[in-house]
């Protein structure tokens, strides 16, 4: 399938867009502007509460639209409808597979962090197993994770120059008003998302005569200009199930269900860019209500994203559905294929004048949710676990002032970056990222899951279970950017164990050495002390606020220094751990620590009402999963 930046030719080469088309685009730009310079002032900006975690005061509808609207990138928004067009429905169990984890990330995790007051997922870590260098290996990892794959997916579809405008307006309020700004804004991307999708949606539909016709129409969708003796250029005919055979489907059963959860928990649970959106609710019902909202609204994609894809490719088999590599250059500009203009040529053709400009402005939406999430989280983990780590006397201003110039850097890196994504070939491109992500993502599944669930893990077994997944994947993640799939009509001459063992399949592969390793490692290790296991796993937590958890745990690798005490202080002085900045301010000034980290204490009416709410979800997901099983 062709990477996203394929749709660039194909916008440059449409037809142009009217008046009424940018003035919907440009009213767009400037809500968004307006929003983010409103939300900007609402909270304060200039401590580190307030800055990184929003003054942990946010409610759980904001949280919730912002989960959604950060995990629905523009690579996410159409490539989810180029998969769509390609290979049907099956796609939607990423969507949905997100549900459970969401309800884990609140009720299992999310108390955890809570509990011990972290900002990033590296000082989680750092925390529970003492020392440095795992803290500084995920830091590392997952800020060359932010820049090499997510940005790329973002800035992979559009224009140059447009996506430079997007970058710079995005920064602008990311880098003034922190968090708060990053989820006030995804907020509003969401609701014009949803609005415009539900409009094309019902446009493509009216086009095909309804929904009963939708299967008849796909699988008749097939191009005019075909490859000889290949079979590449028919529409799939299970396209309609979620569940497909376990050996030689393109989306294996197995793979959807065991090997997806283990790259969803990663995703959802240990991820910077979704967890601190998490840390901001302002109580710990607020994070669950979050997260099945965020839950409901994961199951929209399948009805306004992936079915309209499968509708493009019936409408336009000869574009969206191309296999001839000549023919499909002049269609997109990749040899590989064409699915993913699958969603842009709908609003082209389909969308009126106006209409068209709001469907231009949902895609930017959706690039812009992701790059201010990523800007923002990418700099609170610099800030927080990389920049104190050499600056251990930082004061807040100073700590402020790193996090708004690493924005002002990762901007740069990504203007410079856009270039390469557009010179760069699609298909291997494409294979690259998802690989990156795939083989990369068990091993820190793995450890975090066993951090949580087994007080035995300590930092010996963690680490070296980390090293030997980072070998395993990227052994496999070499192979697989060395032998990308061929186009339709060419040998493969990858290695039996590439095209065999799916990347799915191979997911469950390395978070069970993964596992077996750090397991084996802690047990022939002396378990940890006591200090790096209260309030940090599942088992230990306490009722409640805990008035002595020390900032930074320490173990035989960090030195239980004088210095490294007085940042304790410090830290706890600065905000971190009290939704009330000005009174962690006046406590700092009269010399006295203040004593907490927020409680996950729940009012016992709305816990149950988040729990039942959380299984109605699940049984409106269970339902839709057997549905179309």
């Amino acid at each position: 399938m062709a990477d996203s930046n394929s749709s660039s030719q194909f916008y440059a080469h449409s037809q142009y867009f009217s008046v009424s088309d940018i003035i919907v685009i440009g009213a767009y730009f400037l809500l968004n502007v307006a929003v983010g310079i409103w939300s900007s002032c609402r909270v304060s900006r200039n401590t580190l509460s307030g800055y990184f975690l929003a003054g942990r005061d946010m409610a759980w509808w904001p949280i919730g639209a912002s989960l959604f609207a950060s995990s629905e990138g523009s690579g996410l928004f159409i490539g989810l409808a180029g998969t769509g067009a390609a290979g049907g429905i099956a796609v939607a169990g990423f969507e949905w597979n997100a549900t459970y984890v969401l309800l884990a990330l609140a009720w299992i995790f999310v108390p955890v962090y809570v509990s011990c007051g972290i900002v990033t997922m590296p000082e989680y870590v750092g925390r529970r197993f003492g020392g440095e260098r795992i803290r500084m290996y995920l830091s590392a990892l997952s800020l060359l994770l932010s820049v090499f794959t997510k940005i790329s997916v973002c800035l992979g579809w559009n224009l140059y120059l447009s996506t430079v405008l997007m970058l710079v307006v995005t920064a602008l309020y990311t880098i003034a008003g922190g968090l708060a700004a990053v989820i006030y804004t995804d907020t509003l991307q969401t609701f014009i998302m949803i609005i415009g999708a539900i409009i094309l949606t019902i446009t493509a539909f009216n086009k095909i005569g309804g929904y009963t016709n939708l299967e008849r129409v796909y699988l008749q969708a097939v191009p005019s200009k075909i490859i000889p003796n290949t079979s590449c250029h028919l529409p799939r005919p299970d396209a309609m199930h979620l569940f497909r055979d376990a050996s030689d489907a393109d989306l294996p059963w197995p793979g959807m269900t065991v090997g997806l959860t283990i790259l969803a928990t990663w995703y959802w649970c240990t991820d910077q860019v979704i967890v601190q959106r998490s840390l901001s609710a302002k109580s710990l019902t607020h994070a669950k209500g979050a997260s099945i909202f965020a839950g409901y609204l994961k199951i929209l994609p399948f009805i306004f994203i992936i079915l309209p894809g499968m509708i493009s490719r019936a409408l336009y088999p000869d574009s969206v559905g191309c296999v001839d590599p000549e023919e499909c250059v002049k269609v997109c500009g990749a040899e590989v294929g064409c699915s993913n203009i699958a969603f842009p040529k709908l609003v082209i053709e389909l969308m009126p004048s106006g209409l068209r400009g709001l469907m231009i402005a949902v895609m930017m939406a959706a690039l812009m949710s992701s790059l201010t999430s990523i800007f923002n989280s990418s700099s609170t983990l610099f800030t927080m676990d990389i920049w104190k780590k050499f600056r251990r006397h930082a004061d807040e201003k100073e700590l402020l002032l790193v996090g708004r110039l690493v924005t002002v850097f990762l901007v740069v890196i990504s203007v410079v970056w856009i270039p390469i994504l557009q010179s760069a070939n699609s298909g291997q491109l494409y294979v690259y990222i998802q690989s990156v992500t795939s083989y990369l993502a068990p091993p820190i599944t793995a450890t975090f899951v066993l951090a949580v669930f087994w007080t035995r893990t300590n930092e010996p077994g963690a680490f070296w279970g980390l090293m030997v997944g980072l070998a395993v994947g990227v052994s496999r993640m070499l192979l697989e950017f060395a032998f990308p799939p061929p186009r339709c009509g060419l040998p493969d001459g990858a290695p039996w164990v590439l095209r065999s063992v799916h990347y799915l399949h191979f997911a469950i592969i390395l978070w069970a050495i993964t596992t077996a390793v750090v397991m084996a490692i802690s047990l022939l290790t002396p378990p940890p002390p006591p200090e790096q296991i209260r309030n940090l796993t599942w088992w230990t937590l306490s009722d409640g606020s805990s008035p002595d958890i020390p900032m930074q745990k320490v173990s035989t690798i960090s030195r239980r220094t004088e210095g490294s005490l007085r940042r304790s202080r410090c830290v706890r002085a600065s905000g971190f751990c009290s939704p009330h900045p000005s009174r962690a301010a006046a406590a700092a000034a009269a010399g006295t620590t203040l004593p907490t980290i927020p409680s996950t204490r729940e009012e016992p009416f709305w816990k149950h009402f988040c729990c039942a709410n959380a299984i109605i979800l699940m049984c409106v997901n269970i339902f839709l999963y057997a549905y179309y099983a």
